[in-house]
C-alpha cells in the first residue's frame, strides 16, 4: 500500500532494561525482530524512528530503513509525525501505523488488524483490544482497559448485537477496572494507526486533563473530540519492558529443532 507508512519509534533510554531496542534475541536485536515483523505484515513502507545512530546502524545492517529524528521527544507519537513529514514532504502518505519497538512477537496479522479498523470517513485514530481471560488483570492499574461500544466492522455505525462485531468505538482508556457489571472487560494494545491529518491534529495538541491524570496519551484525542476505533483480537503481544520479560521473549523465539 503506498500511502500507508509503518513508522516504530524506538529510543535506548529505557530505565528498567537499558539499551532494550539492541537487547539480543538468538543473535538479532529485539528492534530488528520488530522491524522484520512490520516488514512481514506487508500493508505499507516500514521504517524505525530513531535518535540513535546505534539503532539505525543494526536496522540498514538488516537491510531496513532508519530515519534520524531529534533526542527531544517525549513520546512516539511525536517521533513517528518528525520521520513522517521528514519522509513524505509532499503529503502522498495517507495513513500511519505506530508500532511499538519492544514487541518482538507480535503476529503481523495484528498490524493489519489495526490499520482495517479505520475504514468508514468518521475514524481519526484505531487501535487493538484483547477481552481480559486472567481474572488479576482485571484489577491490575498496569493494564489499560478500553471502554467502548460495539459497531460495525465496515461501516463504524452502532450495532445492538455485540456477538456480531469485532470492532469498537472507544469511549474511555483507564488503568480503573471499567465498565462496572455483567460483560467482558478489554485490555488496550499500544498499536496504532492514524490518519495523516488526525496525527498532525493530535501532536499539536497539548496534553490533556484526563491524560494527565491516568497518564494516557490516547486520551488526550478523546478529550478533544477525536474517535478512536479499536478492533477486537484474540492475542496480546508480549510487551518486553523487563530482564524477565527479555528472557520470556528468547523462550518464544528461540529456534525449533
Amino acid at each position: 500500500m503506498n500511502d500507508t507508512l509503518v513508522a516504530i519509534p524506538s529510543r535506548l533510554k529505557a530505565t528498567r532494561l537499558p539499551d532494550k531496542p539492541l537487547a539480543d534475541i538468538h543473535g538479532t536485536p529485539m528492534i530488528v525482530h520488530v522491524w522484520r515483523r512490520a516488514v512481514e505484515a506487508a500493508i505499507g513502507h516500514v521504517v524505525v524512528a530513531t535518535d540513535s545512530p546505534a539503532i539505525a546502524a543494526v536496522i540498514h545492517a538488516a537491510g531496513g530503513e532508519a530515519i534520524m529524528t531529534s533526542d527531544a521527544h517525549t513520546t512516539g507519537s511525536d517521533r513517528i509525525h518528525e520521520a513522517l513529514t521528514r519522509l513524505d514532504p509532499g503529503g502522498r502518505i495517507r495513513f500511519v501505523v505506530n508500532l511499538q519497538g519492544d514487541l518482538p512477537t507480535l503476529e503481523p496479522r495484528l498490524a493489519r488488524d489495526c490499520l482495517a479498523a479505520l475504514a468508514g470517513g468518521a475514524v481519526d485514530i484505531a487501535t487493538l483490544v484483547a477481552e481480559i481471560s486472567d481474572p488479576p488483570e482485571r484489577t491490575n492499574p498496569n493494564v489499560v482497559k478500553a471502554v467502548g461500544t460495539p459497531v460495525d466492522e465496515k461501516s463504524g455505525l452502532p450495532v445492538s448485537d455485540a456477538t456480531t462485531t469485532r470492532r469498537l468505538r472507544a469511549l474511555y482508556f483507564t488503568r480503573a477496572t471499567a465498565p462496572s457489571g455483567d460483560g467482558p472487560l478489554y485490555h488496550h494494545i499500544g498499536i496504532y494507526a492514524y490518519r495523516r491529518d488526525a496525527l498532525d491534529r493530535f501532536v499539536s495538541l497539548p496534553p490533556a486533563t484526563l491524560e494527565r491524570r491516568e497518564r494516557l496519551e490516547q486520551l488526550r484525542a478523546l478529550e478533544n473530540g477525536m474517535r478512536i476505533d479499536a478492533m477486537i483480537v484474540d492475542t496480546v503481544p508480549l510487551g518486553v519492558d523487563t530482564p524477565e520479560d527479555l528472557e520470556k521473549a528468547r523462550r518464544l523465539l528461540a529456534p525449533r529443532p
